[in-house]
């Protein structure tokens, strides 16, 4: 069962609306449905709990140590509620897919997103579940950093509301069902 739902962003007004912050764009997405926005700073991050209808917690985590840190805030989270990696679902955005794709997967690498990276390094793996958003990829490497760190331009915020409100309804699915099952890692990598 998904017992942790953490989408990996950068705290600050400045970031709200940037690339890198999609994944924080899911989670309040997901709270927003399912009225759950009683988020609270704890664990250097944000965290919020719902219940689902078997009265099951189910705990969301928009971490606050920046991307490059993410993972010691997911790891005190997973040490004080003692989840295992394989009931952590991570949200994030990723270079190597077209804006608004999206994929799911019960485990991976990190393909050099260091959030991702920092995630893995204070679980000790990478078998944990995690959703990828395309977010594009810019037209030289120099310009990555600049790039995850601009707000979509206006052209893609259609895509980007599209492909934020398909990933949350993934997420809910995976809620409902309590687990990421072949039929919803189907649907949801279409």
């Amino acid at each position: 069962m998904i017992r942790l739902i953490v989408g990996l962003g950068n705290p600050g007004r400045e970031y709200a609306d940037t690339r890198h912050n999609v994944g924080w764009m899911v989670v309040d997405r997901v709270c927003e449905k399912l009225n759950c926005s009683n988020f609270r700073e704890k664990f250097k991050g944000l965290i919020a709990e719902w219940r689902n209808e078997k009265g099951e917690k189910v705990f969301f985590l928009k971490p606050l140590t920046y991307m490059n840190r993410s993972g010691e805030s997911v790891k005190e989270v997973a040490n004080f509620f003692k989840l295992a990696p394989a009931e952590i679902l991570v949200i994030y955005d990723d270079l190597d897919l077209p804006l608004g794709k999206l994929r799911i997967r019960l485990k991976g690498s990190s393909g050099g997103h260091k959030g991702v990276k920092s995630v893995e390094e204070h679980l000790r793996t990478n078998e944990f579940p995690r959703l990828r958003i395309g977010i594009g990829r810019p037209a030289s490497k120099e310009e990555v950093v600049n790039y995850v760190l601009s707000p979509f331009r206006k052209e893609e915020l259609n895509v980007v509301k599209e492909a934020v409100e398909k990933a949350s309804d993934c997420v809910l699915r995976i809620l409902e069902s309590g687990d990421i099952n072949n039929k919803i890692l189907t649907e949801c990598n279409k």
